[in-house]
């Protein structure tokens, strides 16, 4: 008895769903999410409050553009330094005063 196979034509189109089911699952939602946090990185200001991905609510203090890195105030008496990679969210203005 001869073992059956596929044909050439049905593995290309196997291969076919397999890739785009990679690219609706996997890479679409990956490119998305870099492009709101490129531009959730652009939108910094001094003054902007935010929070960390450390769970840290600040108030923008120091910001270069040239730098990485971005002083936060916590309250009136303690900053910090941190990345800009470590924000995820620019808060309305006036969530510090009403924590």
């Amino acid at each position: 008895m001869d073992a059956q196979q596929g044909s050439p034509m049905s593995m290309i189109i196997i291969f076919a769903i397999f890739g785009l089911i990679f690219y609706f699952m996997i890479y679409r939602p990956q490119a998305k999410r870099n492009k709101e946090h490129k531009a959730l990185m652009e939108s910094l200001a001094k003054g902007s409050e935010i929070l960390t991905s450390g769970g840290l609510i600040g108030k923008i203090t120091k910001l270069s553009e040239n730098s990485d890195e971005v002083v936060i105030a916590l309250n009136p008496t303690n900053e910090v330094t941190i990345k800009r990679n470590f924000i995820v969210a620019v808060l309305p203005k006036g969530s510090i005063k009403s924590l």
